[in-house]
């Protein structure tokens, strides 16, 4: 059985960011078809996905919607995704549900769009408490778990680190601001030689693709 990962739009699907990122960081084989995004109601995703959304991976007789259900899958072949410690990983596993089920107005205030720049754009004080919440965040875990690697659990970029990581894009590109220690994180995450593959597959994407209400918001 051949397996499939049905991805959106690189430019702007950062829940396709961050399950691509899972299934690379766990190994996994899969044949990549990125769907177009068209906006809220996306008939073509409904045609491949059950739940109508993306990412959604087909490996092994599973079928597997929602990128944080896509992390737990890929780290039950790989457990090296999440921290061996026990401690660790609980908090690892904190903050990554976090992540997915909050920031609610910082994705709306400043949708991920990795062809442009537009610092300054999309803070209000709703975004900006999402923005210091994130921050404080990645402070805390790098000061508990850190040591000295660039990373929120130090040395090794892992499952927390893939789930921010669009967060990271959105930092990039409307510059809200930032600690040092958050904008040094945000420096390690966009050098990963996996962010960077993300983003050339973006930035190979037809220019068809692109949607007018996330490239013109200046």
């Amino acid at each position: 059985m051949t397996a499939k990962l049905y991805l959106g739009t690189a430019r702007y699907s950062s829940w396709s960011m961050r399950g691509w990122l899972v299934v690379h960081l766990a190994g996994l084989r899969a044949e990549e078809i990125f769907v177009p995004l068209v906006g809220g109601n996306s008939p073509e995703v409904k045609k491949v996905s059950p739940s109508g959304t993306v990412p959604y991976l087909e490996h092994e007789g599973a079928r597997i919607w929602e990128s944080l259900a896509i992390a737990e899958y890929c780290a039950e072949i790989n457990p090296s995704l999440w921290p061996e410690d026990r401690i660790e990983r609980a908090h690892a596993r904190a903050i990554a549900a976090e992540m997915h089920a909050g920031y609610r107005a910082l994705r709306l205030a400043m949708p991920m769009n990795l062809g442009r720049t537009y610092p300054g754009l999309g803070q209000n004080p709703e975004s900006l408490a999402d923005v210091a919440r994130i921050d404080a965040l990645w402070g805390e875990t790098r000061a508990r778990f850190g040591g000295s690697g660039p990373y929120l659990f130090g040395e090794t970029f892992n499952a927390a680190d893939a789930m921010f990581a669009p967060v990271v894009a959105r930092f990039i590109t409307y510059a809200p601001p930032l600690s040092p220690a958050a904008r040094a994180y945000c420096d390690a995450v966009r050098a990963h030689p996996l962010i960077a593959k993300w983003y050339e597959l973006a930035a190979k994407e037809p220019v068809t693709w692109q949607l007018e209400k996330y490239e013109n918001l200046a």
